[in-house]
């Protein structure tokens, strides 16, 4: 089951208790036993991390220190046991920011506490239903909604729109849910955001398998969330959406869509798009694609029936699906010839490929509040605790190098990474080293795995320019031809090409991929002018870099969506959309901060820039201002009919 159980009565014996605490991620869970006791004294000042050091194991504690923070907790969680406490009193706003700054080592703002105590459902609410129901707002009145997509975020929209009382339908093209969790089935896919921080806020698990699931595991989860809330039969499977249409007279939506029967129709008073960026693989723009003469394939569209073991084979690509599968083809072909453009920043992510402690998962399941707090101190340390080093300074001044002094910082970390990966080998290291600032393309977390791979003696790293793809290998750049019996893409996704290939009209018969010329942006990463009740899921700008994870992105999105559709039912009213002027003034706020992060200012070739050189991907400011800019349609800011 996806969503974990109450934590039960806390019982253990104290050599449990002890055991537990040896696998325990000490910050947060001192946070969460100051939590149960109400004793404030557990926040010892010399145990309040180094903030700088949030990524280490154990925040960079010393020996002593990790000592110390199992003693207070083991006495902590002792006295709740004994004194049969039960559920701990409400936290205060001062008590919850005290409780989070010294979990993270950082002054963290009153501001956070609205969405941390809606993200982490510290007081109960799990499920984080919406307050209204449908049938009461508006009696007698019966609104239809079509989600396209049963992936992650089809999923999350299609469980909020229930728990609503909303009628809708979910259309995928695919046979099962999961969408890019199902799709992309190469070897060595996995989730690179901690599980306990990728996944829905209302399905919670304690027992994950490994800090970073793999995809039969994240596909099972997202399948086992449509069992739960009872979503499976209101998918229609196989069923892709050609196009969407809006009748201004009716104020409806017409989807065209094929499925097993052949060609037909649905008709929607709202339009949920949930098809994401990642879902369209890209190929490269090199001579000669097309005519390798054996077997060849995208990662995301991986060829099982293709034999591996013992041949030769080249991967084009070395960004982040890349770099998960190319160290399993290592393992059982003849020679691999790994062809990189661009050498991309590693992370050092030593628990990548672990199992969970299993001390670790007993406490998330038996200690009331651990996992709450481990999931923000996981928020804060992946999320606004990155963003900063993004920041460009113009007084720095920013290079290729580094964009301020922070960014510069970082990069120093992590050149000592590489550094400590390549060793004596000067050239491995000159080709492990990116030549641009940390966060201008994404990171690639690593355990060693990569520099291993690449010194295997079956592996060859070209990363001279590819000068054509020929029948019978690559040819480089100094003319040198590289024969292959197998060539694999590892080339990305044609993330700017949003919605594609179906085909958008709105009002007065105004074409969407028109109007946005290849230049894709949205009201608030959602809406868009002239296309009433179409809501975009992971639409334009809402692409995260250095904060957090995507699917708390979504959440934020559906929960806006299900607001606007509430204020469709209390106004009485058919449809909105944003006016031009709310939309453009967004947008060029978003412009303005993105020119102004790591991967606005960078040269650097990267799926975050359209072909435009305008990021229509990424989210430039803070988490909490997304999250409070997706509580509620302001009516000033659309046009409502």
């Amino acid at each position: 089951m996806p969503l974990s159980p109450p934590v039960p009565p806390f019982t253990a014996d104290d050599a449990t208790i002890e055991r537990a605490l040896a696998d325990a991620e000490l910050p947060a869970l001192l946070a969460a036993v100051a939590h149960l006791t109400g004793d404030r004294s557990v926040l010892r000042p010399e145990l309040r991390p180094d903030p700088a050091r949030l990524r280490e194991p154990q925040a960079g504690y010393t020996a002593e220190q990790q000592a110390l923070a199992r003693r207070v907790c083991l006495d902590g969680l002792r006295r709740f046991r004994d004194e049969r406490a039960g559920v701990p009193a409400p936290l205060g706003a001062a008590d919850m920011v005290a409780l989070m700054s010294f979990s993270t080592g950082s002054d963290v703002p009153e501001r956070y506490v609205p969405l941390l105590r809606e993200e982490l459902a510290l007081e109960g609410d799990a499920l984080r239903a919406p307050r209204w129901q449908a049938a009461e707002v508006a009696p007698g009145r019966t609104l239809t909604v079509a989600v396209i997509g049963a992936g992650m975020s089809g999923l999350a929209a299609a469980h909020r729109l229930d728990q609503a009382g909303i009628a809708f339908t979910v259309l995928e093209k695919n046979d099962d849910v999961g969408g890019t969790w199902l799709e992309n089935r190469y070897p060595g896919c996995r989730v690179d955001v901690q599980n306990h921080m990728y996944s829905y806020s209302f399905a919670q698990k304690h027992d994950w398998p490994e800090y970073h699931s793999t995809q039969p595991v994240l596909q099972a989860y997202f399948r086992e969330c449509a069992e739960q809330f009872g979503l499976l039969d209101r998918i229609r499977f196989g069923t892709e959406v050609r196009s969407c249409t809006w009748d201004d007279d009716t104020q409806t939506w017409t989807l065209a869509v094929r499925d097993a029967d052949g060609d037909g129709t649905v008709v929607a008073d709202a339009v949920v798009c949930a098809v994401g960026q990642l879902n369209r693989p890209k190929f490269p723009d090199l001579p000669g694609v097309g005519s390798f003469a054996g077997p060849a394939f995208h990662s995301a569209q991986w060829d099982d029936t293709v034999e591996l073991t013992g041949r030769r084979v080249a991967v084009i690509g070395t960004g982040a699906s890349a770099c998960q599968f190319i160290p399993e083809v290592a393992e059982i072909a003849g020679h691999l010839d790994v062809y990189q453009r661009t050498a991309p920043w590693l992370i050092p992510s030593p628990r990548y490929h672990q199992p969970v402690a299993a001390g670790f998962q007993w406490l998330l399941g038996h200690v009331l509040a651990y996992a709450q707090w481990y999931r923000f101190w996981l928020f804060w340390r992946g999320a606004e605790g990155m963003l900063p080093a993004a920041y460009v300074d113009p007084s720095y001044p920013p290079t290729e190098r580094a964009v301020s002094a922070r960014n510069e910082e970082m990069r120093q970390q992590l050149q000592a990474w590489i550094d400590l990966q390549a060793g004596d080998d000067a050239e491995l290291r000159a080709a492990l080293t990116p030549n641009y600032p940390p966060l201008s393309k994404r990171f690639v977390l690593d355990d060693g795995i990569w520099a291993g791979t690449l010194r295997r003696p079956t592996v060859s790293l070209h990363t001279q320019r590819i000068a054509a793809i020929e029948p019978d290998g690559i040819r480089t750049a100094d003319g040198e031809l590289h024969p292959a019996d197998v060539l694999i893409y590892g080339t990305g996704f044609q993330a700017s090409r949003f919605l594609t290939p179906m085909t958008v009209t709105g009002r007065d018969g105004i074409d969407l991929h028109e109007q946005w010329a290849g230049d894709a942006r949205a009201f608030l990463g959602v809406m868009v002018p002239n296309f009433p009740n179409f809501f975009c899921l992971y639409g334009p700008n809402t692409n995260i870099v250095a904060n957090g994870s995507i699917i708390y992105f979504s959440e934020c999105e559906v929960h806006f969506l299900v607001e606007c559709l509430h204020l469709l039912l209390a106004k009485s009213l058919g449809s909105l959309d944003p006016r031009r002027e709310a939309h453009d003034a967004y947008n060029d706020r978003i412009d303005e901060a993105n020119r102004l992060r790591t991967w606005g200012f960078s040269s650097v070739s990267s799926w975050y820039k359209n072909d435009y050189g305008r990021s229509a991907q990424n989210w430039p400011f803070a988490v909490i201002e997304f999250w409070e800019q997706t509580r509620a349609p302001d009516p000033a800011d659309y046009v409502l009919r």
